[in-house]
């Protein structure tokens, strides 16, 4: 497979930030491959920021498209038919014209060998009609693709419009006979910014054409709330937080406005899998407050999937991985298993993924109705 942006040498990704230069890495919804880093798109709230990425404006691959694959279908957390798999979620965009080939290429890769993976293709830019048909030639892996939208109208904040992501969903999703799905993956949404009645409206219109609409909020973290301050972007809350932000009284507005629709999830996992026809591969079903906005006939399909895990079966899943050596249960309900003694997430996700159940960190708690998301803009949050 040929290499269509610069490829670093040695010396060069050497001088890259550490978690740049670790190519496969486990992201909530998924095993994440970004071996192709670098996008001139320049949203404000970027994740690059995290990464130390932010000045990576052209993309440059750190192997090859071969490589990177391998890579990641060796991986200790890759397990076949079963990860989640997002391609470059975390360093560019999969549609650029320069990363394009390398996103196809990928894709094809995974699907000559046969896995039935979902795989989670993130992306704002214009898809051509050729997309389509090239898309639909895959036979195995589970390809969605997910058009971020936000409607934001601040060039200072969002530069590249988003009417092109809209306008892209609408093409890609228009086939009839098609064997990828669509995702309006709207987000950011942030108050005072895009969250006007005339945004929202204009979100519900636009997910009629998708297979599935999911909304969240800013991941709104020190680095970001930093570049925001220095280049004097207006700054959307007074803290940062590790988790999304959507204060509650602006999930209340987006729930109403959306009252009349067929389907609206607030979790990813939950979006793509009601796409394909599947139950959650992540297991929310257990977080009840969660589902209380799903399809009835989606209820029943999470329902049927839903198994409550032993002490004994997480001990199992867990014995390959050496990380994940001290964890301890701390308790186990219909709703998740709580452990402790993980020194990072990359562990919990991948017995999450293996165990088709919530795995949650005793150090993270999860508040009711709060979804997962950071207590900003919520009342005084109970257990």
């Amino acid at each position: 497979m040929p290499t269509f942006v610069p490829l670093l040498n040695k010396e060069q990704i050497s001088r890259l930030p550490e978690k740049a230069r670790e190519v496969v890495e486990y992201r909530k919804s998924g095993l994440s491959l970004n071996h192709v880093q670098g996008c001139p798109l320049d949203c404000a709230y970027c994740i690059r920021h995290t990464y130390g990425l932010w000045d990576a404006r052209q993309p440059r691959a750190l192997m090859t498209d071969a490589e990177a694959v391998a890579e990641l279908v060796n991986h200790r957390y890759f397990q076949p038919h079963v990860t989640p798999i997002q391609v470059f979620n975390r360093a560019t965009d999969p549609f650029l014209p320069a990363v394009r080939p390398h996103t196809f290429a990928v894709l094809e890769d995974l699907d000559a060998r046969g896995l039935r993976n979902h795989a989670l293709v993130i992306t704002r830019h214009q898809m051509k009609p050729e997309d389509s048909d090239r898309l639909n030639r895959l036979a195995s892996v589970k390809v969605t693709l997910l058009f971020t939208y936000s409607g934001i109208e601040n060039k200072d904040i969002e530069p590249y419009p988003s009417h092109v992501a809209a306008e892209s969903l609408k093409l890609m999703s228009a086939p009839r006979e098609r064997q990828y799905r669509t995702v309006l993956y709207w987000r950011p949404l942030v108050p005072g910014l895009n969250d006007s009645p005339e945004h929202l409206d204009r979100a519900y219109e636009l997910s009629q054409h998708a297979d599935a609409p999911v909304f969240t909020g800013l991941f709104y973290r020190d680095q970001i709330a930093d570049y925001y301050r220095a280049n004097q972007l207006p700054e959307p809350y007074d803290e940062t937080a590790r988790r999304k932000i959507v204060p509650e009284t602006l999930e209340r507005r987006v729930l109403s406005t959306f009252a009349g629709g067929e389907s609206l999830f607030r979790k990813t996992s939950c979006a793509v899998s009601y796409a394909h026809g599947e139950p959650d591969y992540n297991g929310h079903y257990g977080i009840r407050e969660l589902c209380d906005i799903c399809p009835l006939a989606q209820l029943d399909l999470c329902a049927s999937a839903h198994r409550v895990p032993t002490t004994d079966g997480i001990r199992e899943v867990a014995r390959t991985l050496p990380e994940a050596s001290g964890r301890v249960v701390v308790d186990i309900t219909e709703r998740a298993a709580i452990v402790s003694g993980l020194a990072e997430e990359q562990p919990r996700y991948y017995l999450q993924h293996a165990l088709g159940f919530q795995v949650h960190d005793v150090r993270h708690p999860h508040h009711d109705r709060q979804h997962g998301r950071a207590d900003i803009g919520w009342k005084e949050p109970t257990s």
